[in-house]
């Protein structure tokens, strides 16, 4: 059986010069790495529980379509605010409209409570914004029902959750204080609720957001006894638990990450971290098709990869959180088709660096840069990702470029095993974007170009650079939209007759799955 040959792409303007891709070893049906099979996932943010009474938007059916559509995942519940909550059981009776506790079939959030709790949910994010910018958070008291809704939400839409805990709770010589997480541990056990957990969001940034400061050594130490917490526990003593969750490497975060592997690596499932490309609050369209800030992603990867080799070496690194900007995202930018060119070169290069998880904020909740809008309704982003979840499968396979031509770098290109639980085994996913105004081809050599081919081309709903603003977006010339609450629409590719070309137009995403490629390292 025959490996994936060498591909080879050239921008049209070019003529015959271009970027060649190609495996010299001719051994691209090797595994070079292979994520989890969650790699894809997603979080919500701690905010949403600000007012518990947000949670219930979570019972929404059309909100529980679109995350079911996301799995396998991991769901994350953390963010800045999970260092200010505080769980205060109430036990007392729920109110009417939802019940956390009845079967799936049966969850289901009123008409009249979700559109009253989407005017009021636009309000508060204001108020949210502005606890942000003067960096003054209250406390915030969350009950028994904030964990139910969390629970019944992942576990009928086939997610993992995770759960962040409150790592600002501290003693007098300040030393972690885990009372308060014994007892949402405890109630968590009685119900019997199987998740993960987190303690604490950026470390690195607790000085600033509450005057505290906690060194790495000290943080490796507290997971440890929250480590020690859940071993004593029947129930959560195999129980997963990822952290520290810094911000990305700049001054003093390697050093609080060394100093959390050398005293708690043990305690820890995978060594988690943050990355933004940009500030959400100076950057531009340009800066989201630009393929140097696209690539400072692999210097950071690469920076926290050999901290964390030096240190606890074979330990798994995970992208805790990221998205296209910091500090809630780019208005007008974040939410739009052209954020998608951040996020699918993200998979792509996370994959191929080795990271085995990466966790997208945010898919509901505050901030531009969601996956699900204040209304409820999917932006592209959340199309792209679903795209991603059904045509590329956890196998990475080798790819290597080399140009003559400058703006051949806005084309870049990786290569996976194609999702077996939608296509044969044999079947390559060609991941495709296009940065440029210009249209481009990808030359596929003799050994696969027999191969049927099936393209799923996203594109912005409007055309030219202006259309990079838009919350819609195309799969191969139609808009998507949900059929209702309850049905995604029917992704069809374009099925391509064998050809040595493949067309990628301007500014676009695509996926082009090469059904009979035969590559050995995908059977």
């Amino acid at each position: 059986m025959k490996p994936v040959a060498v591909l080879v792409l050239c921008v049209l303007s070019c003529q015959t010069d271009g970027v060649n891709i190609t495996d010299p070893d001719r051994n691209s049906s090797a595994v070079i790495r292979r994520v989890d099979r969650r790699f894809l996932s997603v979080t919500i943010d701690a905010s949403l529980a600000s007012e518990e009474k947000f949670m219930y938007l979570l019972s929404s059916p059309k909100v529980r379509t679109l995350a079911k559509a996301l799995s396998p995942a991991f769901l994350r519940f953390g963010g800045t605010r999970q260092d200010f909550m505080v769980f205060s059981p109430q036990r007392h009776q729920q109110e009417s409209g939802s019940t956390a506790d009845q079967s799936c079939d049966k969850v289901e959030l009123p008409w009249w409570l979700e559109e009253r709790l989407k005017k009021e949910w636009t309000q508060q994010q204001l108020i949210l914004m502005r606890e942000d910018l003067q960096r003054k958070y209250s406390r915030v008291k969350f009950t028994e029902y904030t964990v139910d809704l969390l629970h019944s939400f992942t576990n009928c839409s086939g997610m993992d959750l995770i759960f962040g805990l409150n790592a600002l709770l501290r003693t007098a010589d300040n030393s972690w204080n885990s009372s308060n997480a014994r007892s949402l541990l405890q109630y968590c056990e009685s119900r019997r609720y199987r998740m993960s957990w987190e303690l604490g969001n950026e470390p690195n940034s607790f000085e600033k957001k509450a005057g505290i400061r906690v060194d790495g050594y000290q943080l490796g130490q507290d997971f440890t006894r929250l480590r020690e917490m859940m071993s004593e526990s029947k129930f959560y003593h195999d129980a997963g638990l990822f952290g520290p969750d810094i911000g990305q490497p700049r001054d003093r975060r390697t050093d609080i990450l060394e100093g959390f592997l050398r005293s708690g690596a043990e305690a820890v499932d995978a060594c988690t971290w943050h990355h933004y490309y940009v500030n959400g609050r100076d950057t531009s369209l340009e800066d989201f098709l630009d393929p140097e800030i696209l690539d400072t992603l692999a210097s950071k990867t690469k920076e926290v990869l050999e901290k964390v080799k030096l240190v606890s070496p074979g330990k798994t690194v995970w992208l805790g959180e990221t998205s296209s900007a910091y500090g809630g995202g780019a208005a007008g930018l974040s939410d739009t088709f052209a954020a998608g060119f951040m996020w699918l070169d993200k998979l792509g290069l996370a994959a191929v660096l080795g990271l085995r998880v990466v966790m997208r904020q945010v898919f509901i909740g505050s901030g531009s840069y969601h996956l699900v809008d204040e209304n409820l309704d999917p932006l592209p982003d959340y199309w792209l990702s679903v795209l991603y979840k059904r045509l590329v499968g956890p196998e990475v396979l080798k790819i290597e470029g080399f140009s003559s031509v400058a703006r051949s770098k806005r084309v870049r290109l990786y290569l996976h095993c194609t999702n077996r639980n939608s296509y044969s085994g044999g079947a390559v996913t060609l991941i495709s974007m296009n940065l440029s105004k210009k249209p481009a081809r990808i030359s596929v050599p003799a050994p696969v170009s027999s191969s049927t081919v099936e393209a799923f081309v996203l594109q912005s709903d409007q055309p030219g650079k202006e259309g990079l603003y838009s919350r819609s977006v195309k799969l191969n010339g139609e808009v998507l939209k949900m059929v209702d609450d309850k049905t995604l629409p029917d992704f069809k590719g374009s099925r391509l007759p064998p050809a040595e070309r493949l067309q990628l137009p301007a500014y676009s995403l695509a996926f082009f799955v090469l059904t009979d490629a035969r590559a050995a390292a995908c059977i």
